[in-house]
This record gives C-alpha cells, structure tokens and sequence, in this order.
C-alpha cells in the first residue's frame, strides 16, 4: 500500500460519496475530530493504567467513537448508515455524572493544568469545543449532518472536563481556582448548560 496518492496535491480531497476542498468545512470538522483522537492518545500514554483502568477503557472507546464520528461527519451519502449513536451520548453522561460524585465540589472556574495528563485531556477538551463549533457550521450547510454528531462533542467536552479533575484528584494535585470567578458552578455544573 502506498500512503501518497498525488490525488490531493491541488487542494481536493476525497470524502465518502464525492470530493471537496481541502479547506471545506466538512474537512474542518472531521479532521479536527482526528486531532482530538491524537490528543486522547498521548493522555492515555500520560495515565497510569493501574490506577486509572476506567478511564482507560473509556478514552479506547472514545478514540472508537471518535472514528465513528469523524466517518459521519466525511460523508455525504445518504445510503452510509451513521455509525455514532445515541447511546455513546447516554453512555458519556453516566461517566460525567460518576465524575461528578468523585471529584471535590466545585464552584469556581479552574485553570487548565495541574497534572501533565489532565493538561492533555484539557487540550483535547478544547479541540472538542472547536470541532462542536466547525460541526455546527457545517449542520448549516448541510442538513443532513447527523445531529448525533453535535450532541456527542458537546457531551466529550464535558467529559474531559470532569475526567481532567478526577485524573488530578486520584492523584493529590488540588485544582487551581481562577482567582477572579464567581461562583459558576452549583451541583457540579456550570449554570445554564
């Protein structure tokens, strides 16, 4: 197999069911979902897997899902059965809410960092947000962009969100409250998401 195809070297690329530029919103979103996956992968190279044998589990899944998603986001034909479903939106909440219960309360907004992994996982939280943004962008151009896809980065940011605290409790690092927030949090949630 040979990894260039000199198909590409006049800015077009191939998606599932045509081609587009390379700088095409839709390109935009599912490669900004890769750059996601590669950011899961270098945490989970940061994490302990002994004490963190959950998270592992979830991040191989998410990286799964993040394939999943990037493949709905690449297509533009009807007859492809979408891949990501609901469930992986269900499945995401039920961790953030056991994250929720582990980690101290919050109240405050929190600097990224603490631990070198929860940094990795903050970064892969805010290529998340953009690849939520590029996908909304997308849903106005083309309707038949799977909703699915929107719900499950909005989801995967909280995720990390609640992941980064619980990977800088389980090992002793306190989060670092920004000094000039209100209280935004009540209940382990920001107010109005």
């Amino acid at each position: 197999m040979r990894l260039y195809t000199r198909t590409g070297d006049k800015g077009k690329t191939s998606i599932i069911g045509g081609r587009v530029d390379k700088d095409d919103v839709r390109v935009e979103a599912y490669g900004t979902v890769d750059e996601i996956n590669c950011f899961v992968g270098q945490a989970m190279l940061e994490l302990d897997s002994s004490l963190f044998k959950d998270v592992f589990e979830d991040l191989e899944r998410i990286q799964h899902e993040l394939f999943d998603c990037g493949g709905d986001l690449a297509s533009v034909s009807e007859k492809r059965p979408l891949k990501l479903t609901e469930e992986a939106v269900s499945h995401l909440e039920s961790r953030i809410d056991i994250f929720i219960a582990e980690a101290p309360e919050l109240e405050r907004f929190i600097l990224p960092g603490g631990t070198k992994p929860a940094a990795s996982i903050h970064i892969a939280r805010t290529v998340t947000r953009r690849a939520e943004r590029l996908t909304v962008s997308l849903m106005k151009e083309d309707e038949n962009v799977s909703p699915v896809a929107v719900q499950y980065l909005n989801r995967l940011s909280d995720y990390f969100f609640g992941l980064a605290r619980v990977i800088n409790f389980r090992l002793g690092v306190k989060d670092v409250e920004y000094v000039r927030s209100a209280n935004v949090f009540r209940d382990g949630k920001r107010k109005g998401e």
